[in-house]
């Protein structure tokens, strides 16, 4: 099979499933460029070539074996579907990744920077630490997505990257930030005669982003080059030090494999030090 119609396989396989097709495409771009010309069938050779051009390129081998991960399912769909054998499927090997995740924030580091921004994002990076769910998922919340009575935040099927549904059990703090964070949305409905569903907004607008406010506040509480990112390694890490059961908190983070979220579980001295004590303990 050739490109294009190994493409079409990965392609439908993600409409089928209600899966994020920008995710997609963002992978298969330069896929695109490398392969979308050749009408004959693709090697182990090709692939490996692609592979090293790519790293030529300066690009992160993270993101290198995301499009060789798309490349990998497409033949694999079409195995399944009896286009090709197993024989015919070619050998794609994944690059060895060793950029383990650093960054993380420690509370006071935490409660610095959110004081230094503006007051519509603070209830943002508040949510953001405690669920470790990613910027947009956070942004995108809905009112509706609040279900104060029975104790969740939500994300419905098809909102998160790996296309699953989520709740984040509200806990005291979070409970704490987003009941006013709701009472102020319907105070501003009232206010302005507007309807506006978002969780979060700005004058009734949905905030899309807020990266100079943030760059800004990380500089003033002194940590300047942090992301927004780093809470969701903060929020695993926190789950690891409270003794959160694993497979609880990959479902909250939304992490589908262990080998994910033991990239993001630093083990950080304050837990080798509880480690430490619990050994003297016994």
């Amino acid at each position: 099979m050739n490109y294009q119609h190994l493409r079409a396989l990965v392609v439908n396989d993600y409409a089928i499933n209600n899966q994020r097709s920008d995710v997609l495409n963002a992978r298969l771009k330069h896929l695109d460029d490398a392969f979308a010309l050749s009408t004959g069938s693709i090697s182990a050779v090709d692939i490996q070539s692609y592979t090293a051009g790519r790293l030529a390129q300066g690009t992160a081998p993270g993101t290198v074996n995301q499009e060789l991960a798309a490349l990998r399912r497409m033949f694999s769909l079409a195995v399944k579907l009896r286009l090709i054998t197993l024989d015919q499927k070619p050998w794609i090997q994944l690059l060895r990744l060793r950029n383990a995740r650093k960054g993380f924030f420690e509370k006071d580091q935490y409660e610095s920077v959110k004081r230094a921004l503006p007051e519509p994002y603070r209830p943002i990076v508040t949510t953001m630490f405690i669920t470790g769910w990613r910027c947009q998922e956070v942004l995108s919340r809905q009112k509706k997505h609040l279900d104060l009575a029975n104790g969740w935040l939500r994300l419905d099927p098809g909102e998160t990257k790996n296309g699953e549904g989520r709740e984040f059990p509200l806990t005291r703090d979070l409970r704490a930030c987003l009941t006013p964070q709701l009472a102020e949305v319907k105070a501003f409905e009232h206010r302005t005669g507007r309807i506006v569903p978002w969780l979060f907004h700005r004058d009734g607008e949905r905030i899309c982003g807020f990266r100079r406010a943030w760059e800004n506040a990380c500089k003033q509480a002194g940590v300047p080059g942090r992301m927004l990112h780093d809470f969701r390694r903060t929020a695993v890490r926190n789950m690891e030090r409270k003794g959160v059961p694993r497979s609880a908190a990959m479902k909250m983070v939304g992490m589908l494999t262990e080998s994910i979220y033991r990239r993001y579980a630093i083990v950080d001295e304050t837990v080798l030090k509880e480690a430490g004590a619990k050994l003297d303990a016994l």
